[in-house]
């Protein structure tokens, strides 16, 4: 039988485990095999008949840091006066057997309550669930975890290894496009005898790796243990973005999340956040790197909020063919990208142009692929750059048109879809007018209506606005009707779902805010909305809002809007 937690075939799976209901044990799928190791001592099988281990003689300068073997009842061992004392027969405390690392004891458990909105009944929360993740302490009395491991959330709380107390966190920060999330905790009893994880510098090629957390599969501490075999940019599940990572092949499973993966040196090199499930696949894991989580910490630190990681508002193209550099005026030692499109809404907007092409960011030159110098024999694409900055700062771009070389200083900026990435932990907005409920489309919205596999069940019309639309303003939204509530005004119109509303009374619709504000100030006779596919719906203004409020009541529905509506 197959693990009900996993996702369809070749997609990245972020590793949040989901509690079990109240009374049940998680369980292993039957499948599954147990890739990590806990750290405290196993208890031997009963019976079990095995070869002899060999004895090896443990080096004079072996690490003090290994906890030593317990001693054996009626072993002799050594006292401070020089003699032997026997040791008395009894079970040996749990503390004498086993020492760990101080880095391990800063890993702590999240256990999280979500209460997720129901985009499809807006109105609406869906039922409550718990998760539990991984999360690790760093400087500051502050906790580091994935920010799907908090989504949502109505209670998180935190647990130390070898403790008993769960311990209430508040949640400081949450980034989205990097799947981080900062916490911290007001109890001074919780941050009591933990030394705080030290963050190392970003790994090499085959460097080696151990991922510390709390997977499926039992409730102690766990590591796995592997190498780093690629290096890049991504693309992060959770936050729909592309941004660099690490991919490690050591075990990342459901319940990692937020772990972190420490080098050979006991300092992190990375937070644990998402794994690859394919047939052809064995133990690829994700990992988000250092240089990405100092981005957040220290974007934090500047503004008192996160404020996410800029991009440069363009679509670009490879100028791998001799011809189309020839055509486009290029010198043969110029290299770089050209420009498709430019964000309306960006600030790119007002200097770059298309066919312009971009030869260097900062500084850095360009190639033809789209591709920068990293490291010693790397290349990386030139995304990295722009993601090292952050929001507000200014860049220095070098684009050749019309075969003159010119320089601009931009400012950049975040990005602004037209079909929102994320809700950000606000309730969606809805309004509801004679049965029709007017919602603006997320990709949460679109997950809801047509489940995790919606790129393809989705209208087309709505993914070709999700993947190639861009938005003229940053306030503009696809506003759609999300569904018909039945009733005797609106006989005839049942069958209307996810249609785009294009303009009310002759207006184009900007927002969702903008229809509500035409139809409640709508002094004609009649509301008529023009719809997608050429349909149109009209309505007698009078008995549509009287009927409002009866078709409310019949449905148990308590307002006719979303609060972020009401004026």
């Amino acid at each position: 039988m197959d693990d009900p937690s996993s996702t369809s075939k070749g997609k990245r799976k972020r590793g949040r485990k989901q509690k079990a209901a109240a009374g049940n044990h998680a369980s292993v799928p039957p499948d599954a095999t147990v890739a990590a190791a806990s750290d405290s001592p196993a208890p031997a099988a009963a019976g079990r008949r095995g070869r002899k281990s060999r004895r090896h003689e443990a080096p004079a300068d072996a690490d003090a840091s290994r906890p030593p073997s317990p001693p054996r009842r009626g072993e002799t061992k050594p006292v401070a006066n020089g003699g032997d004392a026997v040791v008395e027969a009894g079970p040996v405390g749990w503390d004498e057997v086993a020492r760990v690392l101080p880095s391990m004891d800063a890993v702590v458990k999240v256990f999280c309550v979500h209460t997720e909105p129901n985009f499809s009944l807006p109105w609406q929360r869906k039922r409550q669930y718990s998760s539990s993740s991984s999360g690790f302490i760093i400087g500051g009395r502050r906790v580091l975890t994935n920010a799907h491991s908090v989504e949502h959330y109505t209670q998180v709380k935190l647990k130390k290894r070898g403790s008993d107390t769960k311990y209430l966190a508040t949640v400081l920060a949450i980034g989205t496009e990097c799947d981080i999330a900062l916490l911290t905790v007001d109890d001074d009893e919780f941050w009591e005898g933990v030394s705080p994880v030290e963050f190392g510098s970003l790994p090499a090629l085959q460097d080696a790796v151990t991922v510390v957390g709390y997977p499926i599969g039992g409730d102690t501490i766990s590591v796995t243990s592997g190498v780093v075999s690629r290096i890049e940019i991504l693309s992060y599940v959770h936050g729909s973005t592309e941004l660099l990572g690490l991919q490690i092949d050591a075990a990342i499973n459901s319940g990692n999340s937020g772990g972190p993966a420490f080098n050979d040196r006991g300092k992190c090199v990375g937070i644990a956040f998402q794994s690859l499930k394919h047939e052809d696949a064995e133990n690829i894991g994700y990992v988000i790197p250092t240089p990405v989580i100092m981005h957040f910490i220290q974007d934090y630190e500047k503004s008192g909020e996160y404020t996410g990681f800029p991009i440069l508002g363009i679509e670009w193209q490879k100028m791998e063919n001799p011809d189309l550099r020839k055509a486009m005026g290029m010198k043969p030692d110029q290299k770089g990208v050209r420009v498709r499109r430019v964000e309306p809404t960006a600030p790119e907007s007002g200097c770059l142009q298309p066919s312009d092409i971009i030869l260097s960011f900062d500084g850095i030159d360009i190639a033809n692929d789209g591709t920068v110098p990293f490291r010693h024999g790397e290349r990386i694409g030139f995304s990295y750059l722009v993601s090292q900055k952050y929001t507000g700062e200014k860049a220095l771009i070098k684009i050749l048109r019309n075969s003159k070389v010119h320089e601009f200083k931009i400012k950049l900026a975040t990005h602004k879809r037209l079909v929102a990435a994320h809700v950000k932990g606000r309730p969606p907005s809805y309004y509801i007018v004679a049965g029709f409920v007017f919602a603006a489309v997320s990709v949460p919205y679109l997950r809801s209506e047509y489940g995790k596999d919606y790129e393809y069940d989705a209208p087309v019309k709505l993914l070709v606005k999700h993947i190639h639309a861009m938005a003229q303003s940053p306030d503009e939204q696809l506003v759609v009707v999300s569904q018909v509530l039945v009733a005797d005004i609106n006989i005839g119109y049942e069958e209307i779902v996810n249609t785009q509303v294009l303009a009310f009374n002759g207006q184009p619709v900007k927002n969702l805010k903008n229809l509500v504000t035409m139809v409640e100030n709508c002094k004609d006779e009649f509301l008529k909305f023009d719809l997608e596919y050429d349909q149109i719906v009209v309505l007698e203004t009078k008995t549509a809002k009287a009927a409002t409020q009866d078709i409310l009541t019949t449905h148990c529905i308590p307002s006719a809007m979303s609060d972020d509506l009401k004026t």
